[in-house]
């Protein structure tokens, strides 16, 4: 539906509504005699002006549409090798000790102490 088409139905809505309140006002006139009557057909009469314009600036419901409950089936991971782009043939430096002679011993030169 287009918007011209909804903003029309809108202002059907809206002037049927006005238009109720004219003759609740000339009834109540009509029926002053009984002040009950009277006075109900006020009382309807008057929230009606603000009951039109929320009637008319409500949107029209949408279609109702049913959603897509597809799953798709989770994707397995990938068995294949992932090869790392920075291989090295050596550990870097400072990793750890690689020979009897580099053992941390906390002195400088990295050389063994003996204890006596």
């Amino acid at each position: 539906m287009s918007y011209e088409e909804e903003l029309e139905i809108r202002k059907r809505r809206y002037k049927w509504t006005m238009g109720m309140r004219i003759p609740c006002l000339v009834l109540a006139g009509v029926f002053y005699t009984y002040p009950w009557v009277a006075v109900t057909l006020l009382v309807i009469s008057v929230p009606l002006p603000w009951m039109a314009v929320l009637i008319a600036n409500d949107r029209l419901p949408r279609k109702a549409e049913k959603p897509n409950r597809h799953r798709q089936g989770h994707r397995a991971i990938e068995a294949r090798p992932h090869p790392v782009i920075d291989q090295a043939d050596e550990p870097p430096p400072g990793d750890g000790p690689t020979t009897d002679d580099e053992q941390p011993t906390g002195t400088a030169g990295g050389g063994t102490t003996s204890t006596r």
